[in-house]
């Protein structure tokens, strides 16, 4: 049994603002803490661990159960999904706000990661859903793109006002008042749809999954602190390695798996999900760099330097917007490739940077790179929703957000690591030259935000010093990470130019299983596959 989409153009826009503006709630909170982290620090005394897992704590849980979550989405509902999932987001904030310790805060992220998992896959299912026909959708897709990347991107912006007006606390009571008009809004607007499954939901294949990818980000984020080759990274990586390969085994075997492998064999999905995942790892961890790099360096409060952010979500929604025109004329590989090819030319640009260099050459960093960003997030999530049929939408979108999230978490890890090591590295040469206090290179180790401060306590000469060494210590470290994430977005080009080829469309990912015939696509929806039933 089929149904079509919501009648009337008004409606379908409406419950496609909806969602969108969910997905906006979900990216800012992703980065919105990023600018806060001096006012926190000095509030609850967290160290430069504690920071980062605030700060990857959510993208951490997001990445490890959205795969599971999404699947489970297509059968459970995925206008519930949303919903509980903005609930649940809601119910963690408050707890974020109340905290009065590192853990607490690091818990409510957690949980909130958690919700953004029920709530991510089904922004994209529900537009997959919404617009059947392809250049609709494609459209649809494009304007996700752009609002989500937006609300990660501006979430600087509107944290650094948040903290210059109120405190880090309000990061998390803005949520509070947007989660209640989302949740009224869906269910007045966005109309209930599911999957019409055969046979029961693959639970083991789940549990493996989650856990698996959960142990994988985890070691990611924790390996930097800890060392990459310590005994708990390599146990991390060893578990994440054994869980993963009892999924593959588990979905090989089973007669309905969660995740049928020769999905990612269709080259608009596996190899749109890489692209997506690597340019996730380059741009989210120059966007922490970005944010130590203004106030550090450049001494922007918090609300000056989410200001000088702007760039990058403006060139982001620009080059989402231009991949619709280029994508439906020269077909999908020339938007990931070209884009991946700016946001290479933006770190290029970064990685000239210099001790004496100013804020014109950070924003033209961002304005590049966030085009080619703008350009690869909207042609490849197209890429892979439109090689799935709207009967596996929600697992369409959960492997397109695990890939990105995992993308996201490895690139602030690795590009955090990197830096904190080569600044603490070449400081502590400098502060050994300069004869300063051990206090300075001690503060280093705890927080490169710290330095400042205490460089103020010392006498003018060294003073100076002391900040001048610190400056060229973070450029250097900076550039070197530049470096590292621009080869990664050239390699990531170069691999889609040979691999990605024109999205056959939806028949690709319907190949038939376990003697069941592939189902017809639903008449009048081209490139749209089978619709899903509706309860009105």
């Amino acid at each position: 049994m089929t149904a079509a989409a919501p009648a009337g153009p008004a409606r379908r826009v409406g419950a496609a603002a909806v969602v969108c503006l969910g997905l906006f709630m979900l990216g800012l909170d992703l980065t919105v803490l990023n600018v806060a982290v001096p006012d926190l620090q000095g509030d609850l005394d967290t160290s430069t661990a504690q920071v980062q897992w605030i700060v990857d704590g959510y993208a951490v849980v997001l990445g490890g159960t959205v795969l599971a979550v999404g699947a489970f989405t297509d059968a459970w509902g995925r206008r519930r999904s949303f919903v509980c999932g903005v609930a649940v987001c809601a119910g963690a904030s408050l707890g974020g706000a109340l905290s009065g310790h590192p853990w607490q805060v690091i818990t409510a992220r957690c949980v909130m990661g958690a919700g953004a998992a029920l709530l991510m896959p089904a922004t994209l299912a529900v537009l997959h859903h919404l617009f059947p026909e392809a250049h609709l959708r494609s459209r649809a897709i494009a304007a996700w793109a752009a609002v989500g990347g937006m609300g990660g991107l501006c979430g600087p912006v509107i944290g650094g006002w948040l903290v210059e007006h109120s405190s880090w606390r309000a990061a998390f009571w803005i949520n509070l008042p947007l989660a209640a008009v989302l949740i009224v809004l869906a269910l007045v607007l966005v109309p209930e749809s599911h999957a019409r499954r055969r046979t029961g939901f693959d639970v083991p294949g789940a549990a493996l999954s989650a856990a698996g990818l959960l142990a994988l980000v985890w070691s990611i984020t924790e390996s930097p602190h800890r060392g990459w080759t310590s005994p708990a990274a390599l146990t991390g990586f060893t578990v994440a390695a054994l869980l993963l390969a009892a999924f593959v085994g588990r979905q090989l075997r089973a007669p309905a798996p969660m995740l049928p492998l020769y999905l990612l064999r269709v080259p608009g999905i596996g190899v749109a999900a890489v692209a997506l995942a690597l340019m996730s790892f380059a741009m989210f961890g120059a966007l922490f760099v970005l944010t130590l790099y203004l106030q550090g360096v450049l001494g922007y409060g918090p609300w000056q330097a989410g200001v000088r952010t702007l760039p990058l979500p403006a060139g982001l929604a620009l080059g989402a917007v231009c991949a619709v025109p280029v994508r439906a004329r020269l077909g999908g590989k020339v938007p990931v490739v070209g884009g991946l090819l700016l946001v290479t030319a933006g770190f290029a640009i970064l990685a000239t940077t210099t001790p004496d260099s100013d804020y014109p050459h950070c924003a033209a960093f961002q304005l590049v790179a966030g085009v080619g960003a703008g350009l690869v997030a909207a042609a490849a999530t197209e890429s892979v929703m439109g090689s799935v049929a709207t009967e596996r939408a929600g697992l369409g979108s959960a492997i397109n957000d695990a890939t990105r999230q995992v993308g996201s978490a490895l690139g602030v890890a690795v590009q955090g690591s990197l830096l904190a090591a080569v600044f603490t590295s070449r400081l502590a040469t400098s502060l050994t030259d300069l004869h300063a206090p051990a206090l300075v290179a001690e503060a280093a180790e705890h927080s490169m935000l710290s330095v400042p401060a205490q460089a103020m306590r010392l006498p003018g000469p060294l003073r100076a010093g002391v900040l001048a060494a610190a400056r060229r210590a973070f450029t250097d470290a900076m550039t070197l990470t530049a470096v590292v994430a621009g080869a990664v977005t050239l390699v990531t080009a170069a691999a889609a130019a040979r691999w990605l080829g024109r999205p056959e469309g939806p028949r690709d990912a319907r190949r038939p299983r376990d003697g069941h015939a592939a189902e017809p696509a639903a008449a009048g929806a081209p490139g749209g596959g089978v619709s899903s039933g509706i309860e009105r």
